[in-house]
């Protein structure tokens, strides 16, 4: 079939966006993964499917018609299916914007639940919901809650300590020791996360660089290491503020991650938002088997 796209990315996570106006189109995970190959596909970290939120197959999202009238239906480069994506809202409000279909602010539906977003400027914000620790009582009780293994250019055989949050998706947030390069990581395999999440973890590997700012390198289940992840970058945010003993204060972060700059504000009730740029590369067609 003939299939109508826009490529889009934000910090350079990249997506290819499908829109679905009249809910028709069944995608399946290997017509997703073609989508989103880089070689024989359009290429991207993900697919987004624009569809009507009261024309969702899930009943989940369905329920979120009333207040949120387009449904972010995401999906990793794999072809698995996602709860959330922080770049990827921005994207797909900078395309719903550019068609006309909303306003400097607006209510999009996710399969975390809805999330508001508005344009400042250049900036496109979005209103992350609440995080939470995957498990409370050890990471207050220790600072940290898993192990994570991974290669990097040291040869350390440790495994590193880690905190693990929930942001609609889960994020497990590694702080580095100050003897480990961030850029010598090898993050061409999954690293090893101990206890094992069921549904899989993105990891977020970080470097202080001063005050309210970070550094980050993520690798995103489903897709491999990336240059940017809106939820990573928040969860990056709140390890730090919790590990300063400051998570459940306001307060504001830069975290710079390969693709670019984006700014997280910590808000009361361990609410987050995620500001950053969105742009949109090309529009086209392609055949899809």
């Amino acid at each position: 079939m003939s299939l109508t796209f826009t490529k889009g990315h934000g910090t350079e996570n990249d997506f290819v966006l499908v829109p679905d106006l009249d809910a028709r189109l069944d995608l399946t995970a290997s017509q997703v993964a073609l989508l989103a190959d880089r070689h024989a596909g359009i290429g991207g970290d993900g697919v987004i499917r624009i569809v009507p939120t009261s024309a969702s197959e899930e009943e989940s999202v369905r329920a979120q018609a009333g207040e949120a009238e387009w449904f972010m239906d995401y999906r990793n480069a794999d072809g698995s299916l996602a709860q959330m994506c922080g770049n990827g809202t921005r994207v797909i409000a900078t395309w719903l914007r550019r068609e006309g279909l909303v306003g400097e602010e607006f209510a999009l539906a996710t399969r975390a639940g809805v999330r508001r977003v508005r344009f400042e400027g250049e900036q496109v914000i979005t209103h992350m919901g609440t995080w939470s620790f995957r498990d409370e009582a050890k990471a207050e009780a220790e600072g940290f809650d898993a192990l994570v293994h991974v290669e990097e250019e040291e040869k350390v055989p440790e495994p590193f300590s880690a905190l693990s949050l929930d942001l609609g998706n889960p994020h497990t947030v590694v702080a580095l020791p100050p003897n480990v390069s961030l850029a010598g990581l090898d993050l061409t395999r999954a690293p090893a996360v101990k206890p094992t999440p069921p549904e899989g973890s993105n990891v977020e590997f970080v470097r202080v660089v001063g005050p309210g700012h970070v550094r980050m390198r993520v690798h995103e289940r489903g897709v491999g290491e990336t240059r940017s992840c809106g939820t990573g970058v928040c969860a990056a945010a709140i390890g730090v503020a919790f590990w300063s003993g400051a998570a459940d204060r306001t307060g504001a972060a830069r975290v710079d991650v390969p693709g670019g700059s984006l700014q997280v504000r910590l808000l009361v009730g361990r609410e987050v938002e995620l500001g950053g740029p969105a742009v949109l590369v090309a529009d086209g067609t392609t055949e899809l088997l």
